[in-house]
């Protein structure tokens, strides 16, 4: 692993060679960020806004703070030329999620706020929004939000966590509207992150929940009828969770649950047929302050690696070379930036997916993946 630092306008190159030889590469540079603003940004998504065949990119800012929510339109090429503010106002955003919610074949957002009402954006199938109704609880503490069809009916609802207050799913009537809110969890619950996924098999999405303060982790299951009585847990029981993703890391066919954790190693917790998790690896043993993972083929093998961000330290990369047991760590710069969010996604449309940083109070990089296939 090594960095190459010029007057060139690339001033981050990772080449990384893993122990059985192969090579990947990611690089950066002064045009490959969200703008030139730096703000309090806290999530990032991706998918094509305006229908033109690529990938764009919304970015929630604020957190705390009113903050400008903006998109970023792909010129083709993997470079964001034109930028757009999202909406009329500014908002204490800590989350955004893109999906078709209004069932006419174009993607909105939706935006998930500190003590603010969350809100959606509905997209006119060229990139130009109009705001729409809330959804949830205006005055929670929102600090994540997941879409996903979770009561099987065709259209797309919202998964809310709220930390130090009840979590909630906001089913969708069909028409982007949020009338009926069902609650999840405790009054007193940490909850920073949710994934949603069918992990016992029975046709149900299930919900994978990451808190914060020590409190323990759950896999809430799903009945049929969006009752969540039985829970699973997994982790230690007194982890400081900030990031779960969902993934079969050793092939199995049985999902596995990979956690991002705060000043603790981070763990990943393979799946039996029993429907537990105690079976464990550490993938990271550095005691990093991690906010958040994404899972991808980084190095295009065919299974499935891990990037994550870190709160004042650098991020990094997690090559799977042995069926999810063993990892091969490389940072992915020499920055210690406050990442709050990152994402894998393939911006320039050649097959090798590239990295997405969201930067609190810095620039919101990308890294372009050239490793050769």
């Amino acid at each position: 692993m090594n960095f190459k630092t010029s007057l060139k306008l690339t001033f981050a190159l990772l080449v990384f060679r893993t122990a059985n030889s192969q090579t990947f590469e990611f690089s950066t540079n002064e045009r490959q960020v969200l703008g030139n603003l730096k703000e309090k940004t806290a999530s990032i998504d991706a998918g094509d806004i305006d229908n033109d065949g690529d990938i764009d990119l919304v970015v929630a800012n604020g957190r705390h703070w009113p903050g400008q929510n903006r998109f970023f339109l792909n010129n083709g090429d993997g470079l964001f030329t034109i930028s757009k503010a999202l909406g009329n106002q500014r908002d204490t955003s800590y989350s955004t999620e893109l999906a078709d919610f209004d069932n006419d074949g174009d993607l909105d957002v939706a935006v998930g706020n500190d003590r603010a009402p969350n809100r959606i954006y509905f997209n006119d199938g060229n990139g130009n929004f109009s705001t729409g109704a809330s959804f949830g609880n205006a005055n929670s503490t929102t600090r994540n939000i997941v879409v996903s069809d979770i009561d099987g009916d065709g259209d797309v609802d919202i998964i809310i966590t709220n930390r130090g207050a009840e979590n909630e799913i906001c089913l969708n009537n069909g028409s982007g509207s949020f009338e009926s809110t069902i609650g999840f969890g405790s009054k007193k619950d940490s909850t920073i992150d949710v994934e949603v996924s069918d992990m016992n098999k029975d046709g149900n999405k299930d919900l994978i929940l990451a808190n914060r303060d020590g409190q323990q982790n759950y896999v809430y299951i799903n009945d049929g009828n969006l009752n969540f009585v039985t829970k699973i847990p997994f982790g230690s029981g007194k982890d400081n969770t900030r990031s779960v993703e969902i993934e079969d890391l050793n092939q199995d066919g049985i999902n596995d649950i990979v956690t991002a954790n705060i000043g603790q190693a981070n763990v990943i917790y393979f799946g039996s047929s029993e429907g537990t998790f105690n079976d464990s690896v550490k993938y990271d043993l550095d005691l990093d302050h991690s906010y958040s993972i994404s899972v991808g083929d980084l190095d295009l093998d065919g299974d499935a690696d891990i990037v994550v961000g870190n709160a004042r330290e650098v991020n990094t990369i997690f090559i799977n070379f042995g069926a999810g047991r063993s990892w091969e760590k490389a940072s992915l710069s020499n920055k210690k930036f406050l990442t709050y969010d990152i994402l894998i996604n393939d911006l320039n449309a050649d097959g090798k997916p590239e990295i997405i940083e969201s930067n609190s109070d810095e620039k919101n990089f990308y890294y372009i993946n050239r490793t050769i296939k």
